[in-house]
């Protein structure tokens, strides 16, 4: 038993001195970078004693050195490198960045040829013991730069209207014997800084301004990749930035690269450059970029087209016509840009018309629209099939024609015109890139002179009563020159129960009275309600019947009728010449029929006289057994 806790105290130490022998860890290699790009060793060390903070040593071995050591770089010996490499110390350009207390890297910022070879990171011992790993290397390739780049043309200083197509090229090669991949990067800094036209090597960030956006790419795993910031993914996904690889004609020739922008808009300015970098699978298995180069492709001003749209109808001001005359508007557009590429929504809207006051009277309605998609529909408020066209008689031309405007039509027409900016077929969801609204032009249209009246009144007969028919009566009288109709509505307001409020009808209107049923201008009823037993007529050229047959108590209330009159255009259309009148209400009251009155007095009667013969039975057979029970007694 003993001897078996002996063996496993030493295997336990020999475990522990295992896990804390010093190790310093470099990169697996070969590490292929290339001449004038940056290369940067990070170096660890773990496992140690002493303090957190650990030195660091890196020696160069060069394969044309025969194996001689060459001092680079120290984090305690400022004297520490050898001299190929002390001015490039002092410079900076071979530095070490520090990751933490035990993590650090080498870093020459441009490498050379002769800096090919064998490197070693060294930690001096802060241990007790020396036990472990006090160094490792890496063997470092340097291979030449030919990585190229180069542009066909600029951006122009002239500003792109926004919904304009924008495409950017690129060409890009590079020749390596090793296995690397090219990766080409599409973006734009923030703040339209100058633009130079040349290629030069950079670091990583060399040379990138402030508010850097990525806005498309072909990453180093060959895909196309949208940039995160700003909508450029959306705009991706719904095909508005696109980034295609040309190959070149001829061999030898680069690789072209095209970047479109479907629709520009004024957060895509800015300074746009193109970057190729290139990347080689180290052992490591990680991707690391050797080269980079960016070519400034010049800068991008947007202009909105709030800037620029306008929209103008034509005539202006006043228009005054008589009923029945074409009406004729044309709205021009102009400063959309980018020609057929924005589809355009045009619409005419209308507010008031000349008995609501012109501007400021009614609520403003469609009249008709000329779609997206070239149709044309009519609005709810002027849908009379042949009455008018909308059509586009040019570019930026736009004809509203009624060709026989009533006193319906007067009102203020605006046209508004919503741009799709860049988009030949927007959905039907898709939000308008700007809406504009003309000024108003104003239509007023003469009528002849129309006096109308109207009263009401109910028919001669015996008093009205439950069930019975009730007749009222409309007298019309219409004084004016040439055809005319008269269409007849009558209203019906009803009276509430003693007693009661009264309840709310959903089918009435503001002041509580509610359409029953009306003769239009064409001699049709039109009926309000699903009531079989109301009906109108025309008993004379001048008089208008309602009646109400099997009338009920909800019938009861107040009856008004409402007169219009519709005279004749030119052309034999009929139109509302805008002449209403409205008689006083006459009040429908019903009474009981004989059969009802006679219904209580018959129970009454009846309940009486049977009260009083079961008293008086009552009362007869009480005294007769009185009177028995007595002679009995005497007996």
């Amino acid at each position: 038993m003993e001897s078996w806790r002996t063996t496993a105290f030493i295997f336990l130490q020999w475990v522990l001195q295992y896990v804390e022998c010093r190790e310093v860890s470099l990169p697996s290699g070969p590490l292929y970078r290339v001449a004038g790009f940056p290369l940067s060793l990070p170096c660890s060390v773990s496992g140690y004693e002493g303090p957190r903070t650990q030195d660091f040593e890196w020696f160069l071995y060069r394969e044309d050195a025969g194996g001689r050591q060459i001092g680079v770089i120290s984090t305690r010996d400022r004297g520490f490198p050898y001299a190929p490499f002390q001015s490039r110390v002092r410079l900076g350009e071979v530095r070490v960045e520090r990751d933490s207390g035990d993590r650090a890297r080498l870093v020459v910022q441009r490498l050379r040829a002769e800096d090919q070879g064998r490197y070693e990171c060294y930690t001096p011992s802060t241990d007790t013991r020396y036990q472990g790993n006090y160094s490792a290397s890496v063997i470092v390739k340097v291979i030449p730069d030919t990585l190229q780049i180069s542009h066909s043309r600029s951006l122009s200083s002239q500003p792109l209207m926004e919904g304009s197509e924008l495409q950017l090229t690129c060409s890009a090669a590079v020749e390596s014997v090793q296995h690397t991949h090219l990766s080409i990067t599409f973006g734009v800094r923030g703040g339209g800084a100058g633009a130079g036209t040349g290629a030069t090597p950079g670091a990583a960030n060399g040379g990138q301004g402030h508010n850097l956006r990525e806005v498309i790419s072909i990453g180093r795993e060959l895909g196309v990749v949208p940039g995160r910031s700003g909508d450029y993914e959306r705009r991706y996904k719904d095909g508005e930035i696109s980034l295609e690889k040309r190959r070149g004609i001829a061999e030898g020739d680069r690789d072209l690269y095209v970047m479109k922008m479907a629709a520009v808009a004024p957060r895509d300015s800015g300074s746009y450059f193109c970057e190729a970098a290139q990347w080689i699978l180290d052992p490591g298995r990680g991707w690391e970029r050797i080269a980079q180069r960016t070519m400034e492709l010049g800068n991008l001003t947007v202009q909105p087209l709030a800037d620029t749209l306008t929209v103008t109808t034509t005539p202006r001001g006043e228009v005054t016509l008589s009923a029945g005359s074409p009406l004729s508007l044309t709205c021009e557009v102009g400063g959309v840009g980018g020609g057929a590429r924005s589809a355009l929504l045009v619409q005419w809207m209308r507010r008031g018309t000349a008995g609501e006051g012109g501007a400021g009277g009614g609520a403003e309605v469609e009249v008709a629209r000329l779609g997206t998609d070239g149709v044309v529909s009519w609005g709810d408020d002027t849908s009379r099939g042949g009455g008018g066209s909308m059509e586009k008689e040019a570019e930026g031309r736009y004809t509203l024609r009624l060709f026989s405007a009533h006193p319906a039509d007067s009102g203020v027409y605006r046209c508004v015109v919503s741009v799709f900016a860049g988009r030949r077929n927007p959905g039907p969801s898709s939000p308008a890139t700007i809406t504009q609204r003309s000024e108003g032009v104003t239509i007023n249209l003469k009528t002849k002179e129309v006096l109308v009246s109207s009263v009401a009144e109910l028919a001669r007969g015996p008093l009205l009563k439950r069930g019975n028919t009730v007749s009222l009566l409309c007298n019309v009288s219409v004084v004016t020159t040439g055809p005319s109709r008269v269409e007849v509505q009558w209203l019906m307001k009803r009276d509430a129960p003693e007693g009661e409020e009264e309840a709310p009808d959903e089918a009435a209107e503001g002041d509580g009275r509610r359409p029953l049923v009306m003769l239009t201008y064409e001699g049709l009823s039109r009926f309000y309600s699903n009531r079989s037993e109301v009906s109108v007529d025309r008993l004379a050229p001048t008089c208008y019947r309602l009646r109400i047959h099997g009338a009920r108590l909800e019938d009861q209330g107040h009856y008004v009728c409402v007169a219009e009159v519709w005279g004749q255009d030119p052309h034999g259309g009929w139109y509302n010449t805008g002449a209403r009148a409205e008689s006083d209400s006459v009040r429908v009251y019903l009474y009981a029929r004989a059969t009802d009155l006679l219904l209580i007095p018959l129970v009454v009667g009846v309940s009486s006289a049977l009260f009083v013969g079961v008293v008086i039975i009552a009362t007869v057979t009480c005294c007769f057994m009185n009177r028995l029970a007595r002679q009995r007694s005497q007996k």
